[in-house]
């Protein structure tokens, strides 16, 4: 790695606080000379393109508005029966339940389920993966192993392409803890 030289407003800096400082470990450590010169200063840094630059900001200032991200379009069915979905008004043709399963044994039945599913022509399909259980240790740890990894694995090979839509499910189907898989036709 390259180190670059202080500017001389920089040295300054470094210098006062070099010269406040005291060893912590080991106090026979002779201070830093204040007397020494400071490295020459580096040349400015190149320009950057005007598109590239970021405009100054003063204190007090607003920033210019910035337009708007583009937003994905994560809609991958018909508006109006995706509304039907997540307000609970159609019925799950199937359901699973993952409670109780570890990862190893949850992968293998959901990509059953859900091919056998897409085979019967089925549509929409439950996936109760439950909400997990607090865990109260000093390293933090994700709620939930099933609630967290099953949305991976629908995006996933083989399922990527019997999955049409993925979405939380609504209370009467057991909202955060259960999904909504609406499944592409055969």
């Amino acid at each position: 790695m390259r180190r670059r030289r202080l500017r001389p407003d920089e040295a300054e800096l470094w210098s006062s606080v070099a010269r406040s400082i005291r060893p912590m470990h080991n106090p026979h450590l002779p201070l830093p000379d204040p007397g020494a010169t400071p490295a020459p200063p580096l040349p400015d840094p190149p320009k950057q393109p005007a598109q590239s630059r970021i405009p100054p900001f003063r204190l007090g200032e607003k920033p210019a508005p910035q337009p708007p991200a583009p937003v994905p379009d994560l809609l991958r069915m018909d508006a109006r029966t995706h509304a039907k979905m997540t307000r609970g008004k159609l019925a799950p043709e199937a359901r699973i339940d993952l409670h109780g399963m570890t990862l190893a044994e949850a992968h293998p039945q959901l990509i059953g389920f859900l091919l056998n599913a897409q085979s019967a022509g089925m549509r929409l399909v439950l996936v109760i993966t439950g909400k997990g259980k607090a865990v109260h240790d000093p390293v933090p740890r994700p709620i939930g192993a099933l609630r967290h990894q099953v949305p991976h694995w629908l995006r996933l090979a083989p399922l990527s392409a019997v999955v049409q839509q993925v979405s939380e499910a609504h209370l009467k189907h057991g909202g955060a803890g259960a999904l909504y898989v609406y499944l592409r036709r055969r």
